[in-house]
């Protein structure tokens, strides 16, 4: 097989079971001192008029040609249900992520509102059933792939939203910004970011049980497909040995649909080389087919965290994780915070281990997941300044941790508390002044 790059044919390369576990080992964790950071903002699109009324894909296309042609400095994409995501550049600071996804958005708000639509932040959309807008191989074979585990993965991958945070790896020296101790924490604190940020009670117009359904249904695909690495003292060691033994989703080819195996692990293609030997680009591909909480990029990606309700509530999840990453006091803190919480996972890797489940079910309801965020709130809060926060970034987490976190609340309960479980109306309230 071959690839055409700029009209030239580019042929395929075998790799062999050592060479991806050194070219996994090598790329995963980029380390250096912490300066860079990063969000990624998924958004369902409704109507405005009525966001119980499905969007046909006919309007779709259409008002996603027009964005198109607005100049952004974010990535924009569109996901399999129709949702939009914008993913920053890599950014020098918390203020400069904010202020250009910000205008982004605006940019965006404004050609949708043109057609009567709008983004909403929600976790999984309370009334819509999977409806996949895409029609690609990658996601035919993505959906034959996730529909062996039973619906959840239609769901995640058409009704939900996310904001992902992007930190980098962090130094190869020990301490509290070395990279061993950020990946711990990433999925320690995890939970708690969970829990605080939970936004999706509600499926087929009614309540789940759970306050972030949207969690609930990644822990339904498995652990092979979107579980995480067990913890230890060797990040690398532990991810490439996830992403050797992880089932390969799909086998792509020139033509025609992708094969999809049944439980066939990357580990196991590289030794069988058959329907035929993996390549570099077969690796590249199966690590974005991997959706574990805390995905290694050479950054640290943190997957776990609901989208949140009006314009800027992403700016909220976004500030808090930087701080509690990049600041060393704060970090420390946080370390201590979640340490007592690790023995709940039960050594289990999240989310799929009892700390993640009492997370996405209980959310701040939960005794010992509220103590760590008030702590890990009041830390990111004072540390905000530290990092060169703007006022309103600094107020909105001030107001979060006043309207949710000290109360035992997460957005999830407002939209509980509405009138038949969700209101057809504005969802949330702004948080940039």
């Amino acid at each position: 097989m071959s690839d055409s790059v700029g009209g030239c044919i580019r042929p395929r390369t075998a790799v062999s079971e050592a060479e991806v576990e050194a070219l996994v080992h090598g790329i995963c964790f980029k380390t250096g001192p912490p300066r860079l950071l990063g969000v990624e903002v998924e958004w369902l699109v409704h109507e405005l008029r009525d966001p119980r009324l499905p969007v046909s894909p006919e309007r779709l296309r259409a008002v996603y040609a027009a964005l198109r042609t607005v100049p952004l400095r974010s990535a924009l994409t569109v996901e399999p249900g129709g949702q939009l995501e914008l993913s920053s550049l890599p950014a020098a600071s918390l203020t400069e992520c904010v202020r250009t996804v910000s205008a982004d958005l605006d940019a965006v708000r404004a050609v949708l509102r043109e057609d009567g639509l709008a983004l909403v932040g929600l976790g999984h959309d309370p009334w819509q059933e999977p409806r996949r807008y895409l029609r690609q191989p990658r996601y035919d074979a993505m959906e034959a792939c996730l529909d062996r585990t039973g619906p959840a993965g239609r769901f995640m991958m058409c009704t939900s939203a996310s904001v992902q945070v992007c930190v980098d790896a962090g130094q190869e020296e020990p301490g509290p910004l070395g990279h061993v101790r950020r990946w711990w924490l990433a999925h320690q604190l995890g939970a708690v970011l969970v829990a605080a940020f939970a936004n999706s009670p509600l499926s087929g117009g009614r309540p789940t049980g759970w306050r972030s359904t949207r969690q609930l249904r990644w822990a339904q695909i498995g652990p092979g497909r979107a579980g995480g690495p067990v913890l230890d003292s060797d990040p690398r060691g532990a991810w490439t040995r996830h992403v050797l033994d992880a089932p390969v989703m799909c086998v792509r080819g020139e033509e025609g649909p992708w094969d999809v195996p049944d439980g066939m692990t990357f580990r196991e293609w590289t030794r069988s080389r058959t329907p035929r030997p993996p390549t570099r680009e077969d690796l590249d591909y199966h690590l974005t087919t991997l959706f574990p909480p805390v995905r290694p990029r050479g950054h640290l990606e943190l997957r776990m965290i609901d989208a949140q309700p009006g314009d800027d509530g992403w700016i909220v999840p976004l500030a808090v994780t930087a701080a509690l990453f990049d600041d060393p006091e704060a970090t420390e803190t946080a370390y201590r915070a979640v340490k007592p919480l690790a023995e709940r996972s039960l050594g289990l890797p999240g989310p799929h281990n009892p700390l993640y489940e009492a997370a996405a079910r209980d959310a701040l309801t939960d005794p010992e997941l509220r103590e760590a965020a008030v702590t890990c709130f009041t830390a990111a809060l004072a540390a905000l300044p530290r990092l060169g926060a703007t006022a309103a970034i600094t107020d909105a987490v001030a107001g979060y941790l006043e309207r949710y976190v000290l109360r035992g609340r997460c957005p999830a309960d407002d939209l509980l508390e509405m009138p038949g479980g969700a209101s057809p109306g504005p969802y949330g309230r702004e948080t940039r002044s």
